[in-house]
């Protein structure tokens, strides 16, 4: 059986220190919309509809992440194209964020940065799908120097800030595995996506539909690592949308042989959980 070809990233669940300062910077900054925020939890979306994107939960006694373990590289959010980027990018620059990086990988245009609890966050927007490179039979991708000139021309002087997009979703989750052969086992042998490209040293991406990656995985800073602990300040969850009953009862088959099985399916939800200890939703 092949994973449906609109399988995507639904949402993440965060864990965060102080919920009013990442509330700040989800919403007040980047523009995401509140849907609720009740006992010590909010869900945020970009058109202020369910299904959410982002769940923020507070934990005050929550720990920073420590050097070495796996966890969350980025979630990477995709705005529907270059021009939305670049509002979201006059919209952090005019509130002086501070940046990570800025980068052309080809496929996209990404700016990177933390949020108030060192939490990877890429922002990008996909080029055309015609204008994506094969190479060897994979998708080629690069990270080089993002011209800004050329995004923030795209504004032609428009500067209006009415929150980011509501077409923006989370268009992958990159992690940090300790194992590259255990990440291509489970994301692709057992949660059937494609390898869509194995060249950057010390990563492999995945995807379903021909996307250049719905996950990512390295092994730069945490090869041989353990997880996380569970009080870390981070990504408690993140949620895959597979919109296929059939199969997604043939995964809780295979999770469940190879031990990966965290919850039995129950109103189309099934609940795994990786090597590396990251759990996940799969939901239709």
């Amino acid at each position: 059986m092949k994973i449906p070809d609109n399988t995507k990233i639904q949402s993440v669940d965060l864990k965060v220190k102080n919920l009013e300062r990442s509330l700040n910077f989800y919403s007040n900054l980047l523009g995401f919309k509140i849907i609720s925020n009740i006992n010590n939890t909010a869900i945020l979306s970009a058109a202020g509809e369910l299904p959410y994107l982002i769940k923020i939960t507070e934990d005050k006694n929550a720990v920073w992440r420590l050097p070495g373990t796996t966890g969350l590289y980025h979630i990477a959010i995709k705005l529907p194209d270059r021009k939305e980027l670049a509002k979201v990018f006059m919209r952090l620059f005019e509130n002086k964020t501070k940046f990570q990086g800025f980068s052309d990988h080809l496929v996209s245009e990404a700016i990177y940065l933390k949020d108030p609890d060192e939490i990877g966050v890429e922002l990008y927007s996909d080029r055309p799908r015609n204008q994506w490179l094969n190479k060897f039979g994979q998708i080629e991708m690069d990270t080089l120097p993002l011209d800004l000139s050329t995004l923030t021309a795209e504004l032609k002087g428009e500067i209006v800030w009415h929150g980011i997009h509501p077409q923006t979703e989370i268009g992958h989750i990159h992690l940090n595995v300790s194992d590259l052969h255990k990440a291509q086992k489970f994301y692709s042998l057992l949660l059937g996506m494609n390898v869509t490209n194995s060249m950057y040293n010390g990563a492999l991406f995945f995807s379903a539909g021909g996307y250049h990656h719905h996950i990512g995985t390295n092994i730069w800073s945490s090869k041989n690592g353990s997880p996380a602990p569970l009080n870390n300040a981070g990504l408690q969850r993140f949620t895959i949308k597979i919109p296929d009953e059939v199969y997604l009862k043939e995964l809780e088959k295979r999770f469940d042989e190879a031990a990966l099985l965290e919850k039995n399916m129950e109103n189309g939800i099934l609940e795994i959980i990786d090597f590396n200890k990251i759990k996940i939703t799969l939901t239709l």
